[in-house]
């Protein structure tokens, strides 16, 4: 207890720019999941909410080549006890995999309360092709997370600012890539389903 609160009074969150952005990219997803578990609960009651909620969390955290949703606990622990986002994310995966298994087979009904966890459900159920968006996405968020983890290990401001101009480019052209093959892979599925967009 006493390592922990030490590592939260070395908290500087808007010390840096960088810091700055960071904290605030977590802010803004905590009150995303905050008002969605807020509205689904209303929805649906407290039990299924809350089911509901994590459910959605989980499809963000295995379905989409982003962070954002292991970042909710990724980055609280990577501040608070110093773990590696890196090293976090592969639990947070590891438990989004294992809600997954046991509601799929317990509660299956949940997966039609919404659009998003229907979708979710039918990449469950078809592993090839529909699993390369699991691989797509896992490819994606670790690679987030180990760049989050390079920003954080370079101390000095100038390093850090000169890391991310030099990490940003390559970062952003590999992201670009997975986001179009898996709004193509997205993009297939939606048609098996019947769903067209535009």
């Amino acid at each position: 207890m006493q390592k922990i609160s030490e590592n939260i009074k070395e908290l500087k969150p808007f010390e840096h720019k960088t810091h700055r952005n960071v904290w605030l990219r977590f802010l803004l997803v905590a009150f995303i999941f905050i008002v969605y578990s807020i509205f689904i609960s209303m929805k649906y009651g407290a039990g299924e909410g809350f089911l509901l909620s994590w459910l959605t969390w989980s499809f963000f955290v295995l379905s989409t080549p982003i962070a954002d949703a292991g970042f909710l606990l990724a980055f609280p622990l990577r501040l608070i006890l110093k773990v590696r986002m890196f090293t976090s994310e592969i639990y947070i995966t590891i438990v989004a995999i294992v809600l997954n298994f046991f509601m799929y087979f317990l509660k299956p009904e949940l997966y039609n309360k919404t659009a998003l966890l229907t979708i979710f459900k039918h990449i469950i159920d078809q592993p090839f092709p529909m699993w390369i968006i699991f691989i797509l996405s896992a490819i994606g968020t670790f690679m987030s997370v180990k760049f989050g983890d390079e920003l954080f290990d370079v101390v000095k401001h100038e390093d850090r600012e000169f890391h991310q101009k030099h990490h940003k480019k390559h970062k952003l052209v590999f992201m670009v890539f997975l986001f179009a093959i898996t709004l193509v892979m997205y993009n297939i599925l939606l048609n098996k389903m019947g769903i067209e967009i535009g």
